[in-house]
C-alpha cells in the first residue's frame, strides 16, 4: 500500500522527479569526474554515458522506445527530453550570448564557426553514406551529430528522421566530445593554443561546448571563457543551417 502510495506521487508530479533525477544523475557524474579524471574528462560528458546507458537499459527491461521513461514513475522524462524544452534551452543559451563579443574574435574566429560547421558535416554525411545512410535525412542528421550531439537532434527533428538515426547522431557528437575533450591538452602546445584569440578559433573549429571548455579547462583555465563562446556561436550556426541550406544540398545530391 505504501509502495503504490510511493509510486503515485512519481507518477503524479513526473516533470519534477525528471528535474531530480537528472541533478542526481549531474551530481554523481561531477564526483566522477574529479576523483577519477581530475576534471580532464568533464561531468557533462560522464553524465551523457550514463544517461545513454540508463536510456538503453530502461527500454530492454520495458521492451520499449522510450527509455526510462517507459517506467510510470518516470514518464516525465519524455517531457523533460523532449522536444519543446530541448528548443527552449538552445533558444535560451543563443538568448545568453552577447553578439558584439564575437568581434572580439575577429573575421579569424567568424570563418572557423562556418569552416568547423561545414568540415564536421560533410564529414558526418560521407562516414553515414559508407555504412548505408544515403537518405537525406539520415545524412543530414548524421552529419549534424558530427557537429555537435545538439545539432544532430535538432536537424533530424526538423527534416523528420528516424529516432534511430537521431540516435546514432547524439552518439557521434558524444565520441567527438570526449575526444576533444581528452585531445585538447595533448595537441595545445603543437598549434600554439595558448592565448585567447586561438583558443576563439579552437572553439568555432570543434564546436562542441562541452569537450572545448573541458579541454581548455585541462589545458589553461583562462582560456575557457574564450573558446566556450565562439563553440556556444557554432552550435547556433549549425542548429541554422544543419536543417535548412545543408539539408537542402545533400537533397539536391542525393536525392529525397
Amino acid at each position: 500500500m505504501e509502495l503504490d502510495r510511493f509510486a503515485s506521487v512519481f507518477e503524479n508530479n513526473g516533470l519534477l522527479v525528471a528535474f531530480a533525477l537528472v541533478g542526481a544523475l549531474m551530481l554523481v557524474s561531477g564526483w566522477l569526474s574529479r576523483t577519477l579524471t581530475r576534471g580532464r574528462l568533464q561531468g557533462s560528458a560522464i553524465a551523457i554515458l550514463l544517461g545513454l546507458a540508463l536510456a538503453y537499459w530502461g527500454g530492454s527491461v520495458t521492451d520499449g522506445e522510450s527509455g526510462l521513461a517507459g517506467f510510470a514513475a518516470l514518464s516525465g522524462l519524455s517531457v523533460m527530453g523532449g522536444a519543446m524544452l530541448r528548443d527552449f534551452a538552445i533558444v535560451s543559451t543563443a538568448y545568453g550570448v552577447d553578439l558584439r563579443t564575437i568581434k572580439r574574435a575577429g573575421v579569424a574566429g567568424a570563418l572557423s564557426i562556418l569552416l568547423g560547421v561545414l568540415v564536421s558535416f560533410a564529414a558526418g554525411a560521407l562516414i553515414a553514406a559508407a555504412f548505408g545512410y544515403t537518405d537525406a535525412k539520415s545524412m543530414a542528421t548524421i552529419g549534424g551529430g558530427a557537429a555537435t550531439y545538439i545539432v544532430g537532434p535538432v536537424t533530424g527533428t526538423a527534416v523528420g528522421a528516424e529516432s534511430d538515426v537521431i540516435a546514432l547522431s547524439v552518439a557521434a557528437g558524444l565520441v567527438k566530445s570526449v575526444v576533444v575533450m581528452v585531445g585538447t591538452p595533448l595537441v595545445a602546445p603543437l598549434i600554439g593554443l595558448n592565448n585567447p584569440k586561438s583558443a576563439m578559433a579552437y572553439g568555432g573549429l570543434m564546436g562542441t561546448t562541452s569537450g572545448v571548455a573541458g579541454g581548455l579547462a585541462a589545458t589553461d583555465k583562462r582560456l575557457v571563457p574564450y573558446g566556450a563562446m565562439t563553440a556556444t556561436f557554432y552550435t547556433g550556426v549549425g542548429c541554422l543551417l544543419g536543417p535548412s541550406l545543408l539539408y537542402f544540398v545533400l537533397r539536391a545530391i542525393v536525392g529525397g
